[in-house]
């Protein structure tokens, strides 16, 4: 104990030992000592020496700690002071007062302790297990000194981890610990361990993470919350940023629709909290990753969709147009609704109908202008409010209309501020950022939209009193070129490259344009004499972006001005400049340092308002032209001549081809709708033949149900039968005589209906032997032939005669038979008992008027039976015929599908001819030099032509 006693601070007689000798002797005691007690002691010393001697501790004691974390697990307090050993010396928090040096050498002497723990995986594994120990005193050293490796061996940890079974599992049951140091350092961990590994953040997503932070969050008091709320908002974010399988995962577990309660704010905003403003921001940023324009089109907007429908957009227009919030916070509101509406349609038109609490009410566009364009706002704010406006745009032909209309002269309302004044206004100011953003936001309200930038032409500006008004492309051309205050004004690098940026988004694609800015007489000279001069660096730029603007008036120049064709502008370049400076000139805007920056992101973000020169779609517009127009300053008349002679060419050529092309859609369609019938009409024809089927089942249920009658009845017939037989006599005639008299009339029913058939069958044959007869009198070799067919019919005629009266005879004979039946029945009747007998003979009567009645019936059942029978053979038949006839037509359909191929393959060989002539007349034009463009290309350009033409055609 006095060595304890020694180590803990007492004091003991003769020289102090160094703290590495004192750490070697604990060490000692720690892989010796057989005693749990010893043990214990020496590694509670070693914890309280490791943070004054981290490097001896940690190169000394790291084995024997990590062998106690293997062997002694029996024992929580020993574990608990090894892992708070390795956690002091692993981990590089250190006291602020240290300096850089110190820091770096604490960081480094970190990671390497973090690179000796780790050259074994399995002791990261170890860790895991410890993690399900519920004791408090193991499960939070172990959290926060897996913590601690990750932070510096970030990457490492995380693929041992990966690798491990059930190892994310087991960090993710930290969340759901009911104490809260430990859940909240479980989040501290779970941020470490998905940095920047999408596997597992997808683990970790599915292992119901957004269920379990966002009831977290809502636990804490979402916006009002601490900095727990602060914590699952970083991991959320980690989880989500640049992960679309999460995104997708978020999306579809409805856990949008959870962020609208956040943004729920009180109408007393004075209380805003550190804390809060940092939550709020962290949320604004969860919206934002999912809306973001770097994810896939198809993803943004399924969210902005949930986004509009479950009121979130709603509730962030609130906050935006509400009193009292922080300046940040709005800012980064601004930019997270510029997302939410940013190519959606629904969105746009929503935020378009937004106005602000004012009286008269003002839309939201208009206020956030007069921010934009008020030099005394913040920076970023301005920033924000610029990247807004154009994400109302973009994509939007509906609101780009709006905003120009406000410019025009039958829309202006003098009562009211309306965006298009003040765009005019930031234009033509005293500051050169408003300069910038006005002209920046005005070619937003022409990109892509042919008829805005016609439409805009007609704007006109009143300058001065007694001055008529100029048009406005006018009046930046002034700005410009002119020589008075304007130009000291307008000087500035900013607000010329301003200009020159909406001049060229104006004119690009639109040949009216062209014509009106050339038109202006003064406007070419200062071009030229722009691109001419050697300015110094800053002004390089300028100097590109005046030779882009002339090199677009070339592009899209359609010679209708005498002075400015193609080709004298073309001359005049060679003349004052020169082609090679032209295209250097033009070249310095892409090589300019900003250009690069700009074309990254839509979002404008700049670190000064000085850096503030290039917007992101018109570095897409510079990319798109800058080649064309090097090639159109390079070509002479001749090989425009001879370019365009292949051009038209080309299109009669594609003409052909989009003819062949509507041809063979066309017999597709046919073939289509052909094939459409025969499927029907097989269809139709398998109907009627299960009707058939079912029809001929029926008529057999019919045969069985009248046989089982008929064989029911003969049974019935013998019953009555065997119960009359008790009686010897009925009316004075014994039954067998009554039965074999019954017999008797039956044979002879038979016999007179089988005459009367055979008389029918004679007739028929007599009828059609006359007809003949008649019909052989004509010839006169006919007589013979007549005598004889006269003879045969006479003879017909008496076996009639001799059958009629046989049937007379038998019909006397049956009447007889009878009247010998009444006659005896009233003869022989014994007088006493002849009420007995008259009883009787009524019951056998009505008994076989019964049957009589029955058999009627019975009869009348089998001829409906044998009708239904006939119409259904009837459809069958019919059936049978549209079977034929569909078989027919389906012969047919497949030979007009064989015609239709023969054309196909005519048609391919004659576009294989085709294909081959343009190939011939391209090498022929590369052997005469010039450059031809791929036929992809023309395409591409034809179908833009053709979707330009048709909006203009849409808009008139």
């Amino acid at each position: 104990m006095n060595f304890f006693r020694g180590v803990m601070g007492g004091q003991a007689a003769g020289p102090q030992p160094s703290g590495a000798e004192t750490i070697q002797k604990l060490c000692d005691r720690v892989a010796s000592s057989t005693l749990l007690d010893d043990r214990r002691d020496a590694v509670r010393a070693l914890k309280s020496l490791s943070k004054k001697y981290r490097m001896e501790v940690g190169t000394q004691a790291m084995d024997h700690l990590i062998n106690i974390l293997q062997t002694d697990r029996s024992d929580s307090e020993i574990l608990g002071y090894a892992l708070d050993t390795l956690y002091n010396i692993i981990c590089n928090d250190e006291e602020e007062e240290q300096d850089e040096n110190a820091q770096k050498q604490a960081d480094d002497l970190g990671a390497q302790f973090t690179d000796t723990f780790i050259q074994d995986p399995e002791h990261v594994t170890l860790l895991l297990t410890l993690l399900e120990e519920f004791d408090f005193h193991v499960r939070w050293p172990a959290v926060k000194l897996l913590t601690a490796l990750l932070k510096n061996q970030g990457p490492q940890i995380q693929g041992i981890i990966l690798v491990s079974p059930m190892g994310v599992s087991r960090l993710m049951d930290l969340l759901a610990d009911s104490r809260e140091v430990i859940r909240n350092d479980g989040l501290l961990l779970l941020q470490q361990l998905t940095k920047g590994n999408a596997a597992i953040q997808k683990i970790v997503a599915f292992e119901n993470a957004f269920e379990r932070l966002l009831d977290i969050i809502t636990e804490e008091g979402s916006s009002d919350g601490g900095i727990v709320v602060e914590d699952c908002l970083l991991l959320l974010l980690n989880l989500l940023k640049n992960n679309s399988s999460n995104q997708n995962f978020f999306k579809e577990g409805s856990y949008i629709q959870r962020m609208k309660p956040w943004f729920e704010v009180g109408d007393d905003n004075s209380g805003w909290s550190a804390q809060k403003v940092t939550n709020l921001h962290l949320m604004l940023q969860l919206v934002r990753v999912m809306v973001s324009p770097v994810n896939s089109p198809g993803a943004t907007a399924s969210c902005q969709k949930s986004m509009y429908q479950c009121g979130l957009l709603q509730q962030l227009c609130t906050i935006l147009m509400a009193t009292g919030v922080p300046a940040d916070i709005l800012t980064e509101t601004i930019n997270t609704v510029s997302e939410v509406i940013r190519g959606s349609q629904v969105n746009q038109d929503y935020f378009a109908s937004v106005n602000a609490p004012s009286n008269p009410p003002r839309p939201a566009i208009v206020v956030l202008l007069m921010s934009m364009v008020n030099e005394r706002q913040p920076f970023v704010l301005r920033c924000a409010v610029l990247y807004c406006f154009q994400c109302f745009l973009y994509k939007n032909q509906k609101g780009q209309g709006e905003i120009v209309a406000t410019l025009l002269p039958s829309t202006i309302d003098a009562n009211s501020i309306s965006a298009g004044q003040l765009l005019c206004g930031g234009l033509f100011s005293a500051d050169s950022l408003s300069n910038w953003c006005a002209a920046v936001a005005l070619a937003h309200a022409l990109q892509d939209n042919l008829t805005q930038k016609e439409q805009l032409l007609r704007v006109q500006l009143a300058t001065s009193l007694g001055k008529p008004p100029v048009s406005l492309l006018q009046q930046c051309t002034n700005i410009l070129s002119q020589g008075d205050k304007i130009v000291r004004r307008g000087s500035k690098v900013q607000t010329r490259v301003g200009l020159l940026m909406l001049l060229c988004t104006w004119i690009s694609n639109c040949p009216i344009a062209v014509t009106h800015f050339l038109h202006n007489q003064e406007n070419v000279p200062f071009l030229t004499a722009q691109i001419s001069e050697n300015l110094g660096e800053d002004e390089r730029l300028v100097q590109g972006l005046c030779a882009l603007l002339l090199g677009i008036c070339i592009y899209y120049n359609d010679n209708s001005l005498e002075n400015y064709t193609k080709e004298k502008l073309k001359q005049l370049i060679e003349k004052r400049i020169g082609k090679e400076n032209f295209v250097e000139k033009l070249g310095f805007i892409t090589k300019h340092e900003l250009y690069s920056r700009a074309a990254q992101k839509p979002q404008p973000i700049f670190p000064s308002p000085e850096q503030m020169l290039f917007d992101h779609e018109f570095t897409k517009l510079v990319k798109e032209l800058e080649g064309v127009i090097t090639k159109a300053v390079h070509k002479s008349s001749e090989e425009e001549k001879k370019e365009e002679e292949v051009k038209k060419t080309l299109e009669q050529h594609d003409n052909i081809v989009t003819q062949y092309k509507e041809l063979i859609r066309e017999q597709d369609a046919q073939i289509q709708e052909l094939k459409e019938q025969v499927t029907s009409m097989t269809s139709l024809s398998e109907q009627l033949q299960a009707t058939i089927t079912q029809q001929q089942s029926q008529i057999q249920q019919h045969k069985d149900q009248y046989n089982i009658l008929k064989l029911k009845l003969g049974k019935e017939n013998q019953g009555q039968s065997n119960s009359q037989g008790d009686g010897s006599q009925v009316n004075g005639l014994q039954t067998e005589e009554l039965t074999q008299l019954r017999e008797e009339v039956e044979e002879l029913r038979k016999q007179h209906s089988l005459l009367q058939t055979q008389l029918g069958d004679k007739d028929a044959l007599i009828s059609s032997l006359k007809s003949g007869a008649a019909q052989t009198v004509e010839g006169p070799a006919g007589a013979s032939d007549n005598t004889e067919l006269l003879q045969e019919l006479e003879a017909l005629r008496s076996q009639v005669q001799s059958q009629s009266s046989e049937i007379s005879q038998l019909k006397t004979e049956r009447q007889e038979l009878l009247r010998r039946a009444e006659g005896g029945s009233s003869d022989t009747l014994p007088s006493s008992d002849s009420s007995l007998d008259a009883a009787k003979v009524a019951e056998l009567e009505s008994r076989l008027a019964a049957q009589t009645s029955e058999s009627e019936r019975l009869k009348a059942e089998v001829k409906s039976l044998s009708e239904s029978r006939v119409e259904l053979e009837q459809q069958l038949a019919s059936a049978t015929s549209t079977v034929a006839i569909l078989q027919t037509e389906k012969a047919k359909l497949q030979t007009d599908v064989q015609e239709s191929k023969k054309e196909q393959d005519d048609l391919l060989m004659l576009l294989a001819d085709q294909d081959q002539k343009i190939h011939s007349l391209k090498l022929r034009l590369k052997e005469l030099g010039e450059t031809v463009e791929d036929e992809d290309d023309l395409d591409t350009r034809d179908q833009t032509d053709d979707d330009e033409e048709e909006e203009d055609e849409d808009e008139d």
